[in-house]
């Protein structure tokens, strides 16, 4: 009897294994953000059962669209709802004005869509609207407690370009003007058990410094480490990227705020031999393998960090050149180059 348990345990594990291999089996940890900037996008509901088909499980929307919302009723898709950055001065303003916003924008969704994240603006910290972050969050976060919705998180979203430094990792510290807003809002997370939302692009570094920062490194492609931090080796530039932020986190008290990567990805098109169908590929691919193998990052081994690809779609409505060409897929919903399968 033990051999047959033991025999059938192993094929179950063997079955198990193989249903993974497949994209048409295995669900991805891992998100894809929805922007809508294209006049010839598909119809939310089209976008929807374009996830379903790939397994992708999470979506980030830039905004409370009612149409995508409507679509994710009953989907058990996970979502990171967006505020828009015009909205946040005034959920910041009052409770009221908190709760008019919630009414208007999650209340008629939050019992059949699973939001997971509420992100008060995008990469508006530091900046003139930023100051308004910490007020916005902490009305919104009242709100999720007065509703005992312990599953839901509210966040923002920051662009690498609010730190001062990032090299080495270790020497990682947000800007003064970022750390002044930013030592509010990790406060708030630390208190709320949320994670900070951050876009990391290692395509940026690359593409401005191509001599001195290797494709290999900014592609994790690189076959070993290539900078040395101290006693950290760093074998890709996304690690590096993302360490150097929870280096700055931790300089202003908070070092066990998680992260999440909120956006990442490579364009297809619009700056020469730099952005090929076949560079965005293997980015996409390796990031997509990176992060769903839960090794997390030299500083923080074996902390699983979520990420999400930017994004869905090629969005005609952007400014020409590289923000045009950083959709998985063409507005047809045909595959630009190969990542899921």
């Amino acid at each position: 009897m033990a051999y047959a348990w033991w025999l059938v345990l192993v094929l179950s594990t063997l079955l198990a294994i193989h249903n993974q291999v497949g994209t048409a089996n295995a669900t991805l940890d891992i998100g894809v953000n929805y922007g809508m900037l294209g006049d010839n996008l598909p119809t939310p509901a089209d976008v929807i059962n374009l996830y379903k088909k790939y397994n992708i499980k999470k979506m980030r929307l830039f905004d409370p669209n009612p149409g995508a919302l409507n679509a994710l009723k009953g989907t058990q898709i996970e979502v990171t709802l967006g505020v828009k950055n015009e909205d946040v001065a005034t959920i910041a303003s009052s409770q009221e004005a908190a709760g008019e916003w919630w009414a208007d924008n999650v209340e008629p969704y939050v019992d059949d869509v699973l939001i997971r994240y509420i992100t008060v603006g995008n990469e508006i910290i530091p900046g003139e609207l930023g100051g308004n972050v910490p007020g916005a969050m902490q009305n919104l976060a009242y709100i999720l407690e007065a509703r005992h919705l312990g599953g839901m998180k509210v966040t923002t979203v920051i662009a690498m370009a609010a730190m001062g430094n990032t090299y080495p990792p270790s020497a990682g510290v947000f800007t003064p003007a970022a750390s002044s807003v930013l030592s509010q809002v990790l406060a708030i997370l630390d208190r709320t058990g949320s994670p900070l939302m951050v876009n990391v692009y290692p395509y940026f570094p690359y593409a401005s410094n191509p001599k001195d920062i290797r494709l290999d490194y900014a592609q994790f492609t690189a076959p070993g480490p290539v900078v040395q931090d101290g006693s950290l080796s760093y074998q890709n530039l996304f690690d590096a990227m993302v360490d150097s932020v929870f280096w700055a986190m931790e300089k202003l008290g908070f070092g066990n705020v998680g992260l999440v990567v909120s956006e990442s990805g490579w364009p297809s098109a619009g700056n020469g031999d730099l952005t090929t169908p076949d560079l965005a590929s293997v980015y996409n691919k390796n990031f997509l393998q990176h992060i769903t193998s839960m090794v997390g990052t030299p500083k923080k081994p074996n902390a699983a960090i979520e990420g999400f690809i930017f994004a869905m779609f090629n969005e005609d409505q952007k400014p020409a050149g590289v923000e045009q060409n950083w959709g998985l897929f063409t507005p047809q919903m045909q595959p630009v180059y190969n990542v899921f399968g």
